[in-house]
């Protein structure tokens, strides 16, 4: 391989290290997952856009694994002020289900903007097939903000994503980005589940219907039956 192929294949599994602790901190709902995805994105986007600082680089570029890290850092600051507002009053994001009609919305972005941005890319000379990599492009972007928001459902856009990402990243010879995703498959099915479980435990508990603590006294029955 050559030296400047070196230099990016190390970037690309620094740069996943940084994503991978950067969605552990996520799954915790720590703020520091949000810097630290910075930086993994930061060093990824130098990978997909390896052709251009490289030109001996025999690998395709993805544009839209390119664009993908720039709107990363773009709505991980987003994110980062978001959850650092929740921090600052006392803790952490909640998750919740989002609403019925961010959840349409949320489809309706992700088949739109799959079908409008794939000619844009082909034209741009992204690596086939092309709707694939527009398709992780836009649902990444969408389960990044879904995040930043607390939706719980943004682990299930993950899946969406690696689905058709980790056949397309291994078509295009990234195997590193690869292999980690088929990891942050897994990883994002067990999110999935703690999140669920940190939901239903912030939900307040069903009070229990108690006698009257108060001690029977002339007053109290006096007060009793001036109520019936």
């Amino acid at each position: 391989m050559l030296p400047g192929g070196q230099v990016l294949l190390v970037r690309e599994v620094v740069g996943n290290a940084f994503g991978l602790a950067s969605a552990l901190g996520g799954m915790q709902r720590k703020i520091w997952a949000w810097p630290v995805g910075i930086v993994g994105n930061v060093l990824l986007l130098t990978v997909f856009l390896g052709s251009i600082l490289n030109p001996d680089h025999e690998l395709p570029h993805l544009l839209g694994q390119a664009g993908r890290q720039v709107m990363f850092i773009i709505v991980a600051i987003y994110g980062w002020v978001r959850w650092r507002q929740a921090s600052s009053s006392g803790g952490r994001v909640t998750p919740r289900w989002a609403p019925n009609s961010a959840r349409i919305g949320l489809v309706l972005v992700m088949v739109i903007g799959t079908i409008a941005l794939t000619p844009l890319f082909r034209a741009l000379g992204s690596w086939e097939p092309v709707w694939a990599d527009t398709w992780t492009f836009v649902g990444s972007l969408l389960a990044t903000y879904g995040m930043a928001k607390g939706w719980t459902e943004f682990w299930l856009i993950w899946i969406a994503v690696d689905v058709v990402g980790v056949p397309l990243l291994f078509s295009s010879g990234f195997y590193a980005t690869g292999l980690m995703y088929v990891f942050y498959g897994v990883f994002t099915a067990v999110g999935f589940v703690v999140w669920c479980r940190a939901q239903a435990n912030a939900k307040p508990q069903v009070e229990t219907i108690m006698p009257d603590p108060r001690p029977i006294t002339s007053t109290t029955k006096t007060v009793d039956g001036d109520r019936s």
